[in-house]
C-alpha cells in the first residue's frame, strides 16, 4: 500500500497526516475530498463525513497526533491535546474510536481552529 497522504484545511491552518491501513481508513480515502464544519471539544477538532464504519480495533485513550473515525457520530477527529473526558494527562474521546492516521508535524497548530470553522479534507 502506497502513502496515503491528507490535507486539513481549516481556517488558516492547514496540516497534513498519513492514513493507515484500516478498513476504515479505506473508507475515508475513497470520500474524499470532504467539506464538513468542524467543531471542537477541548483539544480536538470533529466534523461529520459521508462515511459508516463499526467499531473497529477501537481506542478509548488515543495518541497526540491521531486522527480517528468515530463511529456513533459518523465523525472525523483530529487530536491535539487532552478532551473534557480525559483524566490527566491522557487523550480520551467521547467513545472508542477507530484510529486512521496520524498527523504529520506538530498537531498543537489545530489549537488556532475556532468551532464552527469549515474543515476541508483532499488527497495531498
Amino acid at each position: 500500500m502506497s502513502n496515503r497522504i491528507v490535507r486539513f484545511k481549516a481556517g488558516t491552518v492547514e496540516a497534513t497526516a498519513v492514513l493507515n491501513d484500516s478498513s476504515t481508513a479505506d473508507k475515508v480515502w475513497d470520500a474524499l475530498p470532504i467539506t464538513s464544519a468542524g467543531s471542537t471539544w477541548g483539544d480536538e477538532i470533529y466534523f461529520r463525513v459521508p462515511v459508516e464504519a463499526e467499531e473497529d480495533d477501537a481506542q478509548e485513550v488515543v495518541s497526540m497526533g491521531d486522527v480517528a473515525f468515530w463511529p456513533p457520530g459518523q465523525a472525523l477527529c483530529l487530536f491535539f491535546g487532552p478532551t473534557p473526558a480525559s483524566r490527566g494527562d491522557e487523550i480520551r474521546p467521547a467513545s472508542p474510536v477507530n484510529v486512521v492516521g496520524r498527523i504529520e508535524g506538530d498537531a498543537t497548530i489545530l489549537k488556532q481552529v475556532k468551532s464552527g470553522a469549515t474543515v476541508t479534507v483532499e488527497k495531498a
